[in-house]
């Protein structure tokens, strides 16, 4: 999952990206409204977290320009305005929520996992065939039997799940799960697969994971 913060107070720019990819995100930075709205057009983000009172475009002009797009990325005000007013009118140009400074990374995580559960049409845990995965307790099992996954494989696995039926290209896995922002070397993604394979026991019979030749994977429900 990839996250944009737009963020002009370094020290919670910093908290909340060390606390998201903590929770395997990949994660954006930016510190005015100018550069963010330019990296929301210019990237693919799964949630953006956009303070009010920015330098350049203000986070309402943001969050205006970002909905012109018709885009559906959901938004989180961080704001230390706090009058019923002021929620309202955040909401009413676009936020999907709105949290008040100061708060607890746990609340702001809440509130991130249940507008990502809205997308995937309110289910709490995401299932691909035999495999269950629920994002917040990072549990995965197969046949309700649980599997240990690196922080690394649980974000791929998460995000080939998310994705199910749509092929996967390297370059969004690369810019999802591993936050690298330029032409690399992408083999890293086969060797991983190949350690989800492994420990997820998949083989031919169970083809949740299917590679699409020279372009990235695909993730179903089996065939």
């Amino acid at each position: 999952m990839r996250a944009l913060i737009v963020e002009d107070e370094t020290g919670i720019a910093n908290f909340l990206r060390d606390g998201l990819k903590e929770e395997s995100f990949a994660v954006d930075v930016s510190t005015d409204g100018n550069s963010g709205l330019e990296m929301a057009f210019t990237n693919e983000y799964d949630i953006i977290l956009l303070d009010w009172m920015i330098p350049g475009l203000s986070g309402i002009e943001v969050c205006r320009q970002i909905r012109k797009q018709n885009t559906s990325v959901p938004i989180i005000f961080l704001t230390a305005r706090d009058t019923i007013q002021d929620t309202v009118f955040g909401l009413e140009v676009g936020a999907n929520d709105y949290i008040k400074k100061p708060f607890a990374f746990e609340e702001l995580l809440a509130r991130i996992r249940v507008q990502l559960r809205i997308n995937d049409d309110g289910n709490s845990s995401l299932k691909l065939g035999d495999i269950l995965l629920t994002p917040e307790t990072h549990g995965v099992t197969v046949n309700e039997k649980e599997v240990n996954l690196t922080q690394k494989e649980f974000a791929l696995l998460e995000f080939l799940i998310r994705n199910k039926n749509k092929i996967c290209t390297r370059t969004r896995i690369i810019e999802h799960v591993w936050d690298i922002h330029f032409e690399a070397d992408t083999s890293v993604i086969d060797v991983y697969i190949n350690f989800l394979r492994k420990k997820l026991e998949l083989n031919n019979q169970r083809n949740y994971i299917q590679t699409v030749r020279g372009v990235g994977y695909i993730a179903k429900d089996g065939e």
